[in-house]
């Protein structure tokens, strides 16, 4: 079971990352449109791309590392920085929505340096969970304890709060 569910992880992280990835290409391609016609499919691709495919490789990929997370109950360090970096590429996705809402308007086009940054934050994004993953580095942070433990986060807010919390 393990297995599969890490199989099914493993190729929904890769449609997610490649779609992430190929959109703003894609989305270049909007200022060299000259037709109606040419510019309908072109926001056909994009909008079919990011909702049927790489929107639900991202709930797939996600659901199933919360069921890899319930069945091989990783609390290491190393995890807590993978799930900081997925968050961001969750962030991208989101904004990547954003993007596709916008770019299809009258008159609107997507500059080539928006698609070199976003290209390349995607790209660093990406390879960063996957060394993490990869290496599972030992964290030797003093904060370690607290902040990597489950639960501990509640206790370092509390030692901070200057307030009382519930």
């Amino acid at each position: 079971m393990i297995a599969a569910l890490k199989f099914l992880h493993i190729a929904a992280i890769a449609i997610w990352a490649g779609g992430l990835l190929s959109l703003p290409a894609l989305y270049v391609q909007r200022a060299h449109v000259r037709d109606d016609r040419a510019l309908y499919q072109l926001q056909m691709i994009v909008r079919f791309s990011y909702v049927a495919v790489i929107s639900p490789a991202a709930f797939l990929a996600v659901g199933s590392g919360i069921a890899l997370l319930f069945g091989q109950q990783t609390f290491a360090g190393w995890f807590s920085v993978k799930l900081f970096f997925v968050a961001l590429l969750v962030m991208l996705h989101v904004l990547t929505g954003l993007v596709i809402i916008r770019l299809f308007r009258e008159g609107e086009v997507y500059p080539v340096w928006r698609f070199l940054l976003a290209t390349a934050v995607t790209g660093a994004v990406v390879v960063i969970i996957l060394f993490v993953v990869l290496a599972k580095p030992a964290l030797t942070v003093e904060l370690n304890r607290d902040i990597l433990e489950p639960g501990g986060l509640q206790r370092l807010i509390r030692t901070l709060s200057p307030w009382p919390l519930p």
